[in-house]
């Protein structure tokens, strides 16, 4: 015995809402990812750095370069210089002038050390004013 009641069409209607629930269910998956991803991202080191209130400076327009070698020889611009000779050079470079910026080259070999023993001898001869140069985006130096 079955019995069947017509209620009319047999069709559910269309629902017009989104359904947000897997939406909700991503964003929560996200949320964890992000709060177990962010601690391990930082460093576990506590330094209170000093703020720099430097502006920035012109570049000369024809600067002193003092290169030490991988043989630890010294060049001042492009020829060759003695370490005892170093402070004359220099003063011949610069014409006198101790407030010129010198900036330091060195190889990738060269020995920290080493490189500290050259700017002693720049601050011996009046040169207070150094700069170390590295290799910028373009790969020049």
């Amino acid at each position: 015995m079955a019995a069947r009641f017509d209620h009319g069409e047999d069709r559910l209607a269309e629902n017009h809402e989104i359904n947000v629930t897997p939406f909700i269910d991503v964003m929560l998956v996200l949320l964890i990812v992000f709060m177990v991803a962010a601690p391990l991202a930082t460093v576990d080191v506590p330094v209170d750095l000093p703020a720099a209130n430097a502006m920035p400076q012109a570049h000369p327009d024809r600067p002193v370069f003092l290169t030490v070698r991988a043989d630890l020889s010294l060049a001042l611009d492009a020829a060759p210089v003695a370490r005892n000779a170093l402070a004359g050079a220099l003063d011949a470079a610069t014409g006198g002038d101790k407030d010129t910026r010198v900036f330091l080259r060195a190889d990738r070999v060269v020995a920290y050390g080493d490189v500290m023993a050259v700017m002693n001898q720049l601050r011996a001869a009046g040169y207070r004013k150094m700069a170390l140069v590295g290799l910028d985006g373009g790969g020049q130096r």
